[in-house]
């Protein structure tokens, strides 16, 4: 049995495969070992029923996710993946490389993830680029989920956000600054707690205001990580994740002012990474 993840820092989505077909799907927390370490992985992995039910008839694992970028990362979620799964060829790699698999199959073409954080890679058909991108949602992860909800939360306590959207904020996260600040700096995951917030933007994504504050978040991504390399006016550019999917339109208007050509816009990677392997 094959199974393959693909995992953000919010979540990781599984697909389960058998004598190349798909039997059973399912949704996990999302492990970066940035935030979370091996026995994070068993311990939540060790009370999924799925997981109870094929593990010791899973023979090969491939895990791609956030925060796997070299081998010592990798080792943390491997070992927590070979605890559940003693008879499995465990692989872990970087979730940009599972995205160009996804996105690309062996063709090249610059990937671009907006999630819950952003990152950007050249892929050749074989590798992705090393890249000086991909700095985390401190400094970096331009126009990701973290990064418009670190924007919309100061823009609220700054009392920036317009009156109409403050009422409406403060309606859904009854959102104080106390309760903000210890969210950020005193609990777990602040990045996917940031995060969160980008389903605001969908409920509202109607209102001009919304409109251009995805905008510029777009644009900043665009002279930030793709304007970085020359392929962009040559080569397709594709999308991954939830923040690239559900404002695609604003994406599709930032590509024709920057001169750049939209490939796909992938929401769930997991689905054609499994289709690469089983084809491959």
């Amino acid at each position: 049995m094959l199974l393959v993840a693909d995992s953000g820092s919010t979540k990781a989505d599984w697909l389960l495969a058998d004598k190349g077909k798909v039997i059973t799907s399912f949704t996990t927390m999302g492990f970066n070992p940035f935030f979370h370490n091996a026995q994070t992985v068993y311990k939540e992995l060790s009370r999924n029923r799925p997981m109870k039910k094929y593990a010791a008839k899973i023979t090969d694992v491939k895990f791609f996710g956030a925060g796997c970028s070299s081998p010592a990362r990798n080792k943390i979620i491997a070992d927590g993946l070979k605890k559940v799964f003693p008879d499995a060829k465990v692989l872990v790699d970087h979730d940009m490389l599972g995205a160009a698999l996804a996105a690309c199959n062996d063709s090249t073409g610059l990937v671009c993830i907006l999630g819950t954080g952003s990152n950007i890679a050249w892929y050749n058909g074989k590798d992705i680029s090393q890249t000086r991108h991909g700095l985390g949602y401190v400094l970096g992860d331009e126009s990701s989920g973290s990064y418009y909800g670190k924007k919309l939360l100061a823009y609220f306590v700054y009392e920036v956000m317009p009156a109409d959207l403050r009422k409406a904020f403060y309606a859904k996260y009854k959102m104080t600054k106390e309760k903000m600040i210890r969210h950020v700096y005193q609990m777990p995951d602040p990045n996917v707690y940031l995060a969160s917030f980008a389903k605001f933007l969908s409920d509202h994504q109607e209102h001009s205001w919304i409109k251009q504050f995805v905008y510029k978040g777009m644009t900043d991504f665009f002279e930030t990580n793709i304007a970085a390399y020359e392929q962009y006016t040559s080569a397709p550019v594709h999308f991954i994740g939830s923040i690239a999917y559900y404002f695609k339109d604003t994406l599709q208007k930032v590509a024709g002012e920057n001169g750049f050509t939209i490939g796909k816009i992938i929401v769930k990677p997991v689905d054609d990474l499994m289709d690469y392997f089983l084809n491959n």
